[in-house]
């Protein structure tokens, strides 16, 4: 009884998780961030060179 007592109190795991998710969350703003740019960027460098 007192192991599960121990384990209910336990929060180590939860915070690892959560932790996780928000790296995961950065991780995905991040991506979505970075491919927006690049499209940007191959669009800006393409009406350059057209124009040259």
């Amino acid at each position: 009884m007192q192991f599960i007592r121990k384990m209910l109190k336990n929060e180590k795991g939860a915070t690892a998780i959560e932790y996780g998710l928000i790296a995961a969350l950065i991780a995905v703003a991040a991506i979505t961030a970075m491919s927006t740019l690049g499209d940007n960027l191959t669009n800006t460098f393409n009406n350059v060179s057209n124009e040259l």
